[in-house]
């Protein structure tokens, strides 16, 4: 049924018997880095690579402090932590998302709350948000609370789905009226910008994932971008066991984490970044490529462009079919013929562990989930 749109893929990635759908691409220094780090010594989280790539992460996206992590999910909880969230408060977040997103609100003790998404963006409607906060939320000796669970709400964590920018800033903006922090999830982001800013710089913190499927990898990795320099050095106290220096005495001041990333892998990272110019024109020019064809003639599908004001870095190039039966026929066809395509991740709220979650009717979650299609995105060489 769909042998057309199969020839069409197959013939982006020839000589491909079984096409990825997101493969790793190493096209520069990343073994001589990696033997560097080795030859060194310093192959764990202290050694010159990982400060290289810090530094690296504030040149690109101009924010003046970066925090590396060993992935993009402790990133999360370790930003989460910083702006406070507790034990028992709830964090506003969306529902199409990977689990880290959620999972880490989880690991503070704290509740999710799943607001709608925008259909254009895939990420949190402002204007959903904003409505949640009129109708559902009072303010309280100076916090603002959930008026059905009366917790407190300490946190919102938007999310820069498939590469495209939300409306993060008047995201921000809405929750700036409630004095509710905003830590972005940008880790499928990274190189893309909303309205000449890089994803990361709107919020209080911005977190990055380097995970083997990501734009740049470091075979697993994370860092947090803050323009608060102090906030900065706390995260980086904290996510090295609260560890203080102090001769050759052993002495934590709190409960800490042994979060940072190895200097083995920061090498592997500071090389991928060299060539992240590359692979973004290299994957601009796949989904140009995609959407030409599916403009034409596909009556099926619909083609996933980017957002209004955004530079997007089409992480994962996306197609919204007609209906879930042509999805998943899709989807199978695909996988026949040798080529990994996938559906969007289960809503989070229709997940066990956060099924009694608060949400609100989530109108454009329910039918993304049920039309999107991840096609293969690879940067080719």
């Amino acid at each position: 049924m769909y042998d057309k749109e199969i020839r069409f893929i197959r013939s982006l990635f020839p000589g491909n018997d079984n096409i990825p759908l997101h493969e790793p691409c190493f096209p520069g220094r990343e073994k001589a880095y990696v033997m560097d780090a080795i030859n060194s010594t310093f192959v764990s989280s202290v050694g010159a690579y990982v400060d290289k790539f810090e530094d690296m992460i504030i040149a690109l996206t101009g924010a003046k402090s970066a925090c590396a992590t060993v992935n993009g999910t402790s990133a999360l909880h370790a930003a989460l932590l910083a702006i406070g969230v507790k034990n028992k408060d709830e964090v506003i977040t969306q529902p199409l998302t990977f689990v880290g997103t959620s999972n880490a609100i989880r690991y503070c003790g704290a509740e999710p709350v799943f607001i709608d998404v925008d259909k254009d963006t895939l990420g949190l409607s402002p204007n959903a948000l904003k409505s949640f906060f009129e109708k559902k939320t009072i303010r309280k000796n100076g916090k603002t609370v959930n008026k059905d669970t009366g917790r407190v709400i300490s946190g919102c964590l938007p999310v820069h789905i498939f590469g495209h920018p939300c409306r993060i800033d008047e995201i921000v903006e809405v929750c700036s009226d409630y004095d509710v922090p905003v830590v972005e999830d940008c880790a499928e982001s990274l190189g893309s910008r909303y309205k000449d800013r890089h994803t990361g710089r709107f919020g209080t913190l911005g977190v990055f994932s380097f995970n083997g499927n990501k734009i740049v990898t470091a075979g697993g990795g994370g860092v947090i971008i803050s323009d608060d320099i102090a906030l900065g050095k706390h995260l980086k106290h904290m996510t090295t066991t609260a560890r203080v220096a102090d001769g050759m005495e052993f002495y934590h001041d709190a409960i800490g984490f042994n979060y940072r990333m190895p200097n083995l892998n920061a090498a592997l990272a500071c090389a991928q970044l060299e060539n992240l110019n590359y692979f973004i024109k290299n994957k601009r020019r796949l989904a140009m490529e995609y959407n030409r064809f599916f403009s034409n003639g596909c009556e099926d599908f619909f083609f996933l462009t980017e957002p209004a004001d955004s530079f997007s870095i089409y992480w994962l190039n996306t197609v919204m079919a007609e209906n879930q039966k042509i999805r998943n026929r899709f989807i199978q066809e695909s996988h026949e013929a040798g080529i990994t395509t996938r559906p969007a991740w289960r809503l989070m709220n229709r997940l066990k562990m956060f099924e009694t979650c608060q949400t609100d009717a989530l109108r454009n979650a329910f039918w993304l989930e049920k039309r999107i299609i991840n096609l293969p995105s690879s940067v080719r060489i």
